[in-house]
């Protein structure tokens, strides 16, 4: 099983987690992070450090969240690994929760 990063990451992009990863599992992209399947370890260390709990074990993503397993897969493999915390948008508190935000996912 792996962990997967869900919808309520995108334009949020609140790095706590990369930074306790022992694998280095989080890739980066514009605007969302996304955790590689084939590297991600599943040691739990992840979920608890997102402050907007867009973290779940693949078997236990909420329902409509189903398809981020697989685009997390398909975007970690195109983009760069990211290991240390950076800031994160200066409007990311606007974007909390808001739901159905795949839409503005930049690729």
């Amino acid at each position: 099983m792996t962990f997967v990063v869900i919808d309520n990451c995108i334009k949020c992009k609140y790095t706590d987690c990369v930074e306790v990863c022992p694998v280095d599992a989080f890739h980066e992209g514009p605007n969302f992070l996304a955790i590689d399947p084939d590297e991600c370890i599943d040691c739990t260390l992840c979920e608890p450090e997102c402050p907007i709990n867009a973290i779940y074990p693949e078997d236990d993503v909420p329902a409509g969240q189903e398809a981020f397993v697989a685009l997390n897969a398909e975007l970690a493999k195109g983009w760069p690994v990211i290991t240390e915390r950076k800031d994160s948008p200066p409007d990311a508190k606007e974007w909390e929760g808001k739901p159905d935000k795949l839409r503005l996912l930049q690729r």
